[in-house]
């Protein structure tokens, strides 16, 4: 989560909302994104579209099994979606997200059973940290 902080942040140089992704397999990071929907002017460049799809060509696979994607915010229906379609069978998220939040705020997807797939999720990992980014970058906006 520390390196999906760091994609964050590194999103917030850019002018990007600050969510970071990584997706690690056998302890080792074989994805890391953040969002780029300003910088590539596509709204699917969400971190987590990203990080999957990185790690898909990586690891030679669109299937990722054995993998864990960390993420600082609760991923949307899109990307909830993507992790279904990709099998993921692990997310690890941080805030929540109250107004799009597809694993368990609004939505749970990834532990709908009615689907193809469901992923394990642990949530609230360095949520304080997380949150305090996002806040901190609309903050700066509003004030702009």
């Amino acid at each position: 989560m520390r390196e999906a902080l760091r994609q964050a942040a590194a999103a917030v140089e850019v002018g990007e909302v600050p969510v970071g992704a990584v997706v690690v397999r056998d302890g080792d990071i074989v994805a890391a994104a953040h969002n780029q929907r300003e910088t590539l002017h596509d709204p699917t460049a969400h971190a987590e579209m990203i990080a999957i799809t990185q790690a898909a060509a990586a690891l030679g696979s669109w299937r990722l099994a054995g993998c864990t994607l960390y993420v600082t915010l609760e991923p949307c229906p899109m990307c909830a979606g993507a992790i279904v379609n990709s099998r993921l069978p692990r997310v690890v998220y941080g805030a929540i997200d109250p107004k799009a939040g597809a694993v368990e705020s609004l939505y749970q997807l990834l532990t709908d059973a009615r689907l193809n797939h469901e992923s394990a999720v642990t949530s609230g990992v360095l949520a304080g940290e997380c949150g305090d980014l996002l806040r901190a970058f609309f903050r700066a906006r509003r004030n702009k």
